[in-house]
Formats: structure tokens, C-alpha cells, sequence
């Protein structure tokens, strides 16, 4: 009909008929008042703490964390030496910035080779390991939740470039009886390559058994392990992640109706 009507009606015309086709439709709301989301001033590059991020390691210190003054601190970067060293603040979910680079100097090989790892909650591993062609098995590379999954792809700079690593962690939730009500999962992005997807952990990570959930509190540090290798770290950074706020007013307007459902009709047995 439309089209048969563009034939005979100037185009301004067309035009308005289209306008007031759409200006009688009924548009869909939420039923919630949201709160407005809070400014977030990006830093000054695409690797700079953002203006809400606690900073964990600046180049200068590593106050922040137990066991820092086992870790030799030098021109901006920090060494492992003698032992882990864990955050002093818990987090729950979260978006980590880490970067890091493997000795420039090759010792060992797979996993004797350039090996340190990011513990989630103290818990959950993300490996780090000079993964530059150098074979091990995959769900022990870097990028990979150690034992439980490998990365989506191998994105390793050569030995002595720096790495980054962004990490969206979200923490499992237990019920009272300590089941699992909603596993935890991990995002990661190395050098721009996305290398875990949303990925479900299956629990905490275990050198000798299956992993397995564990009930544990809603929130945990971060450790940083000491493997024996002088793998290099700089600019840790965390965002602590909070869901939108918002206060339902009533049911979401203009819902679509539901389809009748239509029964069919008895047939007749009579001949």
C-alpha cells in the first residue's frame, strides 16, 4: 500500500506518512531507575591506571604487599626472589592490569623456563611462563588457567619484551551447605589477543589433584608467585568491579503480548 501511494504523493509527503508511522509507537521501558554510572577518567595512555584503579605497583615500591621486601625493586621494575609475595587488600570481582617480561636471557626449557603466576584470590592460577617457542604442555602455558585450560592462542612477545596481561575475574558464589551455587570465571586479554573467553573455573589450583570446588570467602588477595626464574614485573593495577544500581518502579511498560494458545478442535470418531 505503502509503495503504491509513493507513486502518487510527492516524496515530503512520503515522508511524513512514514514520520507519523512511528511516532504512534509505544516504546518499551525497563520499569527501573537506574543510578547514573560514576566517571571513570581513563589514564593517559591504554596501559595507565584509570582514575578509580588501586595501584599495586608503581615502579617504586611494593608496600602493598606481604613479603614485598623479598623482591628486589630496580629501575621500575620488581624481581621475585625468596618467596611469594600477596596483595595486603582482598578483592572480590575485578578487572587486573599486570604487565610483565620473561628473562632476556634463555635458561631452561617448558616449564623451567622463565615460570612465575598470578593467583587469583590466592587461589585460581594464571600462568605466566616464557611461552616463545618454547613447547610445554598447553594448559601450562602463558595465558593459561594452569592445569584446567589452555589459551585461545600463543601471543608471547620474544624473551625480554614486556607482556600484558588484563584480567576480568568473577568470583563463585557457594550456598550454605558450601555447594557451588555459580562458578567463578576468567577473561584474558594478553597483548591485545583475547586468550580466555568467560572461561569457568573448576576450582582452585592443585599441582598434585583434580581441582574441585572449595567454599571460601567473597573475597581474597592477589599472590604473585616466586618460581625461581627472574621474570620482571611492572604496573599492577586493580579495578574492583561493581554492578549497576538501580530501583525498580514498577513492571517494564509495553510488553510484548503473549500468543493465545489455541486448542485444537475435537475430531469426530462418528462415521
Amino acid at each position: 500500500m505503502l509503495k503504491l501511494l509513493c507513486i502518487k504523493m510527492p516524496l515530503f509527503a512520503v515522508a511524513l506518512l512514514a514520520t507519523a508511522k512511528f511516532a504512534f509507537a509505544q516504546e518499551w521501558k525497563s520499569g527501573v531507575e537506574w543510578q547514573e554510572p560514576p566517571l571513570v577518567t581513563p589514564g593517559a595512555t591504554n596501559d595507565a591506571a584509570p582514575s578509580d584503579a588501586i595501584v599495586l605497583f608503581d615502579g617504586k615500591n611494593l608496600d602493598q604487599w606481604d613479603a614485598g621486601e623479598n623482591w628486589q625493586v630496580a629501575d621500575g621494575v620488581a624481581i621475585p626472589q625468596k618467596s611469594q609475595i600477596v596483595s595486603k587488600q582482598h578483592f572480590g570481582d575485578m578487572q587486573l592490569h599486570l604487565e610483565w617480561s620473561s628473562p632476556k636471557e634463555v635458561r631452561g626449557e617448558g616449564q623451567g623456563r622463565g615460570n612465575s603466576g598470578i593467583y587469583l584470590m590466592g587461589l585460581y592460577e594464571v600462568q605466566i611462563l616464557d611461552s616463545f617457542e618454547n613447547p610445554t604442555y598447553f594448559d601450562g602455558q602463558a595465558g593459561s588457567i594452569y592445569k584446567q585450560t589452555p589459551p585461545l592462542a600463543n601471543a608471547m612477545r620474544k624473551p625480554g619484551e614486556w607482556n600484558y596481561y588484563d584480567i576480568v575475574f568473577t568470583v563463585p558464589k557457594f550456598k550454605g551447605n558450601g555447594d557451588i551455587d555459580q562458578p567463578g570465571h576468567v577473561t584474558l586479554i594478553q597483548n591485545g589477543v583475547l586468550m580466555l573467553n568467560h572461561f569457568e573455573m573448576m576450582g582452585p589450583t592443585s599441582y598434585v589433584e583434580a581441582p574441585h570446588h572449595k567454599p571460601h570467602a567473597e573475597t581474597g588477595p592477589i599472590s604473585l608467585q616466586f618460581h625461581g626464574d627472574a621474570v620482571r614485573f611492572r604496573n599492577i593495577w586493580v579495578r574492583e568491579i561493581k554492578p549497576p544500581v538501580g530501583r525498580r518502579t514498577g513492571p517494564p511498560f509495553n510488553l510484548p503480548s503473549k500468543p493465545k494458545k489455541v486448542e485444537p478442535e475435537p475430531t469426530s470418531t462418528d462415521e
